[in-house]
């Protein structure tokens, strides 16, 4: 489940918690259960080839279906990260800077897990760690930054309304949020 940790020291454990909080940014965390299992047994292996990649998203386009549906999502990738990528840490450095998006970034966390950090309209940081079957939509012009856990692990079906609007468009916010200088 997912973990929210606030700048105060505050912890929140519980969805509903972490929606309220979260409620303040226009948030959105839902969780997505993976109820197939050939797709839970594929989602154990480190990377997935390509054909892999799509039978995964083909087993979960019920929500993308859900999502065209109600926000006019058109397209969905699915991007696997692990520690073995050649220049892991170089494609995520542009992420762990504080930066907003011209259009949502939606992702649905399937294996392993992310942060994502945010600035509050009161200024103060949070983190917010997922979990695999959960899924998160941070609104455009969000200010927040991304990084991986420790294990620098994750499987994240990425939707879009356009691929154009997802460039960083970075701001000049310092990230005071401890975590991500002990990563």
């Amino acid at each position: 489940m997912a973990i929210l940790r606030l700048e105060n020291g505050t912890t929140y454990t519980q969805l509903a918690d972490i929606s309220l909080e979260l409620a303040k940014l226009n948030v959105t965390l839902n969780y997505w259960p993976i109820e197939n299992e050939a797709t839970r047994q594929l989602l154990k292996e480190a990377s997935l080839t390509d054909e892999e990649k799509e039978i995964v998203l083909t087993s979960l386009d019920g929500y993308f279906e859900q999502l065209k549906q109600e926000a006019g999502y058109q397209a969905r990738d699915l991007i696997v990260l692990h520690p073995d990528i050649a220049n892991l840490d170089t494609l995520l450095a542009k992420f762990e800077r504080c930066h907003t998006h011209a259009d949502d970034e939606v992702r649905y966390i399937i294996d392993g897990e992310g942060v994502f950090g945010f600035v509050f309209p009161d200024g103060s940081q949070g983190e917010l760690t997922i979990q695999p079957q959960e899924y998160i939509n941070v609104p455009a012009h969000s200010e927040h930054w991304f990084h991986l856990t420790a294990s620098k692990r994750v499987k994240a079906v990425r939707y879009f309304t356009t691929t154009a609007g997802w460039v960083p468009e970075y701001t000049e916010t310092v990230i005071r949020f401890p975590s991500l200088t002990a990563v």
